[in-house]
């Protein structure tokens, strides 16, 4: 028994220490030297504060500001804690009712326009976290957003294009906007 209990105890005791101390140091090490901005959660810091997470979504309701993606992390918006979809199914009636609210909400925060309510304003991402939106959703908003902080809606166009992140290699990913970026640019305008 001795025989292959201490072999056992041994392998034990250096895989932990390998997988348990040496790995993490190691990755967390080149993770601080390379990439400091992304290992420490990419927050975007507004005049020495943290304004957020660059990667997790943030709720925006006011009509001066652009809004996200609705989150399906209930009962508190865009908590990393409980990141998941929804799991409705197209065919839900629940929803079929969240849709319907979030595109009349939509419209009454903007009834002069007649645009069609790009979709990924109405429904969530599978994280629930999303913290960008495509450059439909992005457009759809301007006018709103523009008529809201009394500025002209060109130069509110012109801050949503210069936010656009692009695909990559011009083909991987589609064109995006980050909303807590574009806001906070937004609020810098002032």
């Amino acid at each position: 028994m001795k025989a292959l209990l201490r072999p056992a105890l041994t392998l034990f005791a250096t895989l932990t220490v390998l997988t348990g101390v040496v790995y993490p140091l190691a990755v967390t090490s080149v993770g601080q030297l390379l990439f400091p901005h992304e290992a420490n959660g990419s927050i975007v810091m507004v005049k020495g504060k943290p304004a957020g997470s660059a990667l997790i979504g943030q709720q925006f309701t006011s009509p001066e500001n652009f809004w996200g993606r609705p989150s399906a992390t209930g009962p508190h918006p865009n908590n990393a804690a409980v990141s998941s979809g929804s799991n409705l199914g197209p065919l839900n009636p629940a929803l079929t009712d969240a849709v319907k609210a979030r595109v009349a909400a939509l419209k009454a925060a903007d009834p002069s326009s007649d645009k069609p309510v790009p979709i990924d304003l109405v429904t969530a991402s599978g994280s629930g976290l999303d913290p960008d939106i495509s450059l439909a959703a992005a457009h759809y908003q301007i006018t709103r957003v523009a008529q809201a902080r009394n500025l002209p809606a060109e130069k509110v166009k012109g801050l949503v294009e210069q936010h656009a992140v692009r695909p990559w290699l011009g083909i991987f990913g589609e064109p995006r906007v980050n909303v807590l970026a574009l806001n906070v640019k937004l609020d810098g305008t002032r």
